[in-house]
């Protein structure tokens, strides 16, 4: 049976729509008002970051908001409970370091997500080979556990990992950190193209989607993008407002873009 996020995101596709999920830092100044902003203006979910001291898959913009908000003193418990005060009308999923999962318990965690309202969690640096405690915790939560793969994943390796996501497949669009590029990379769109082919589950590309224009290409072979750099972004520079026009931005591009990948 499909979790609320999975759900969320299967209907919404098989209606025709390109999906759009936004990646907001939480504990930065102003994030809860962005996770809002982004909700009303076409966000399909939304992805709330959990700070980290040393996050490996993020790059410069990333890195510098989780160091924002851990000087403003933000930990994994008070960004769960300032959640569970968000109704922002869509699923929220919490992307996190299997640290912060460890150091809780599994089990702990993932009864803290689900008490949170938080509906599924993203662990970048938890392998197909190591999740398995993890993601029966989870599971047996009701948190959903989105995989991740990379452009380097063989067929067979991609559609075992597409076997044991939940929620969404996330393929990350380019090898290296999160950050904005100038151009989205071929290889997004050559490993989305596999990824449909291996999996019925929502395909999201991340990773170097960078703008309304690569979202709109992006959209293009997958069901949906996540974008994170370009938003947290606008964030720190402009504050909430500017990442709801941001995602209204990106909303109209994909509307407007047509959807080979569904038909």
């Amino acid at each position: 049976m499909s979790g609320v996020l999975e759900s969320h995101l299967r209907a919404r596709r098989d209606a025709g729509r390109a999906l759009l999920v936004p990646y907001v830092t939480g504990g930065l100044a102003g994030w809860a008002d962005a996770i809002r902003a982004a909700a009303a203006h076409g966000a399909d979910a939304i992805e709330v970051g959990i700070p980290f001291s040393d996050p490996v898959m993020d790059g410069p913009v990333i890195q510098a908001a989780s160091e924002r908000a851990l000087e403003a003193g933000a930990t994994p418990v008070s960004i769960l409970d300032e959640l569970r005060g968000i109704d922002a009308g869509v699923p929220v999923a919490v992307m996190c370091y299997y640290n912060t999962v460890h150091s809780m318990g599994h089990e702990r965690f993932a009864a803290r997500l689900a008490s949170s309202g938080v509906s599924a969690a993203i662990v970048p640096d938890l392998s197909l080979e190591e999740v398995a405690p993890w993601a029966i915790a989870a599971d047996g939560a009701g948190v959903e556990t989105v995989m991740l793969v990379a452009p380097t994943s063989p067929d067979e390796r991609l559609a075992t990992i597409a076997a044991r996501s939940r929620g969404f497949l996330y393929t990350v669009g380019l090898l290296g950190v999160t950050g904005e590029r100038d151009e989205l990379a071929s290889t997004a769109v050559a490993l989305a193209s596999r990824a449909k082919r291996a999996t019925d589950l929502p395909v999201l590309v991340g990773v170097g989607v960078s703008n309304a224009a690569q979202a709109a290409e992006a959209v293009g072979v997958a069901d949906g993008v996540v974008q994170g750099a370009s938003v947290v972004r606008r964030l720190m520079e402009h504050g909430p407002d500017a990442v709801g026009e941001y995602v209204a931005e990106v909303r109209a591009a994909i509307d407007a873009a047509g959807h080979p990948a569904r038909g």
